[in-house]
């Protein structure tokens, strides 16, 4: 007989009770009563609607509620908990009500209205170690967090919850002192950052091939689900520096470092690698890696698989072959594709241009090279965003075919997937699909802080703000240096404008403005946070700091007008335009 199908989702889940509830109704049974009914009908329910929560169900004083997203349960926790305080902060103690609360993510079952599983299971012992007002959440609850919402977290360490088979790490959410985001702590599991290797080759010009190298071992190890891999571009802050790996551990909150250095010579290549443990210094591994340029895939495996090894000696042979991945026969193909890359790390027109005459030589020599042709419709998305197209019409259908031969021949390569994904959404107004192929490039590879990136924006575009602020959050914890992070700063202040919070979308916009490297200050890839910013102070009710955004912007460019905006950022909501124009109009930008 064929088992019953059972419907599951992902979702963030919040179990909430009222510490002292037996001692506060047999003191006054009327009065608590009356008071948690106050509080349901002004704090708790209104929030709930504000932050598109559900709640499923309600036992006695305990409360179970369910969120499509991480950083909504979280910001509906903290303004409840604060909320209470204020009231109770003028009543004696034995009057004061509180809640503990515990905040969980995970896969649940659906039934009816009603879910179930390990995921709610979670939510509901965290809420039994949280203090009177206070929240306890998980770690998965607190990576998705970090760097999202400007609050603290006390790392209480793994716990094991009654009837849960596994520890679960659990942190106190602060309500108290300071409410900076704290700084970068470990996850909980492995993680890693592989420094830029060393070229040792005496040619400055083969510096584009020993960064290749790192990016390649850096994306071979991001697929072992299991280890947390920082992003290249944080990693590479460190190019050209002499570093201490102790201080490295703790800039980017991992446990080990990865060290090398690669020397090409003719058709030969060696490798280096050695592993450190960043909190203590000590090597835990080295080895040399030699072979002739046919076998370069066969060598970055190699580092991988032995650092894999020398992280979890027990890791299954088939963890290892994921990480297995061998992008083109072609090495002339690949080798144009590492110089394209290397050339996109200048943000000039120039350099733009020359990468993606490098992804198209690849795909000469290579036409079944995925990744060549998702990061070849990535230039187009430079050209876009920089104001360097020319027509309109013939460069986004370019794109489409560039994009959409990218997902068809490399529905397992993330790279591909994922640059070729934002192209569709972002350059041929091809959102939804767009999404899907990101969607399909986090499953592959859910380390890579791009595609995070990537998700978060086409979230804004669809109209999902609050999965948004999430999905940019996990990109910053991944690349938590990265030069780029204003770009991630300026997409959660959109998303907070469009989810109605002007005042932190705002302060996001200040943060965005603040964080950009100073080159990039006079390109168009600064204009949308000031647009944002103008927009957000308008409709806060702060018009001179609105205005003095868009005179800023107009020292950039001269004309900007709200007529082009709907090609720039392709909105799905008509309100969501609309209250973008409105704002922007109110700050005095011109149609």
């Amino acid at each position: 007989m064929a088992k019953p199908h059972v419907e599951r989702r992902l979702a963030a889940i919040l179990a909430a009770d009222v510490a002292g509830y037996s001692r506060l109704m047999g003191a006054d049974e009327e009065g608590t009563h009356a008071a948690l009914k106050v509080y349901r009908h002004e704090i708790i329910d209104p929030k709930i609607a504000e932050h598109r929560g559900r709640i499923v169900r309600i036992i006695g004083d305990g409360l179970l509620v369910e969120f499509a997203s991480v950083i909504a349960a979280v910001r509906w926790a903290v303004e409840v908990q604060r909320a209470m305080g204020e009231r109770n902060a003028g009543l004696p103690q034995e009057k004061r009500i509180e809640f503990r609360m515990g905040i969980n993510a995970g896969d649940i079952i659906i039934d009816g209205t009603d879910i179930w599983g390990d995921g709610v299971n979670v939510a509901a012992r965290l809420e039994t170690l949280a203090e009177p007002g206070g929240i306890c959440v998980s770690g998965r609850v607190q990576e998705d967090v970090h760097g999202g919402l400007e609050i603290a977290f006390e790392d209480i360490g793994e716990q094991q919850l009654k009837n849960i088979v596994r520890p679960v790490r659990v942190y106190r959410v602060r309500l108290k002192g300071a409410t900076k985001a704290a700084p970068a702590q470990h996850p909980h599991k492995p993680s890693i950052a592989i420094l830029p290797f060393n070229n040792m080759s005496g040619d400055p010009e083969q510096e584009y091939f020993a960064d290749g190298m790192v990016e390649e071992i850096t994306t071979a190890l991001s697929r072992t689900r299991w280890l947390f891999v920082i992003a290249r571009n944080s990693s590479f802050t460190y190019k050209g520096r002499a570093v201490d790996v102790k201080q490295v551990g703790r800039e980017m909150g991992v446990r080990y470092v990865l060290e090398g250095g690669v020397r090409k010579s003719a058709d030969r290549v060696r490798i280096t690698a050695q592993l450190i443990d960043a909190s203590t210094g000590a090597h835990l591994w080295a080895d040399r890696f030699d072979g002739s340029l046919e076998d370069i895939f066969e060598l970055q495996d190699q580092v991988t698989a032995s650092v894999v090894g020398a992280i979890a000696p027990r890791l299954e042979q088939a963890e290892v072959e994921r990480a297995k991945h061998k992008p083109t026969e072609s090495l002339d193909a690949y080798d144009y594709f590492l110089r394209g890359i290397a050339s996109l790390h200048s943000w000039t027109k120039e350099s733009n241009d020359e990468a993606l005459r490098l992804f198209n030589k690849a795909i000469e020599l290579d036409s079944d090279f995925a990744s060549a042709y998702g990061m070849a419709s990535w230039c187009y998305v430079r050209r876009k965003g920089s104001r360097w197209i020319i027509d309109r019409a013939q460069e986004t259908a370019e794109t489409a075919r560039l994009a959409r031969r990218a997902a068809e021949l490399g529905w397992d390569d993330a790279v591909a997937l994922a640059w070729g994904g934002f192209a569709l959404a972002y350059v041929v107004h091809d959102v939804e699909v767009g999404a899907a192929l990101i969607d399909r490039a986090l499953q592959l590879n859910p380390n890579l802080a791009e595609a995070w990136h990537f998700s978060g924006w086409v979230r804004i575009y669809l109209g999902e703000p609050e999965v948004a602020i999430e999905h940019l959050a996990h990109a910053m914890r991944l690349s938590p240096l990265d030069p780029l992070t204003f770009v991630a700063q300026m997409a959660i202040a959109f998303a907070h404008f469009f989810a109605g919070r002007y005042d932190d979308a705002s302060s996001w916009a200040e943060k965005a403005l603040a964080t950009s490297p100073p080159g990039l200050r006079e390109r168009p890839v600064y204009h949308p946070a000031l647009l944002i910013a103008a927009a957000s102070n308008s409709l806060a009710g702060r018009l001179e700091e609105a205005r003095d955004a868009i005179a800023r912007l107009r020292q950039l460019n001269p004309t900007p007008h709200i007529s082009n905006l709907k090609n720039q950022i392709p909105l799905r909501r008509p309100e969501d335009l609309a209250r973008y124009t409105e704002g922007l109009r109110k700050a005095g930008l011109t149609d």
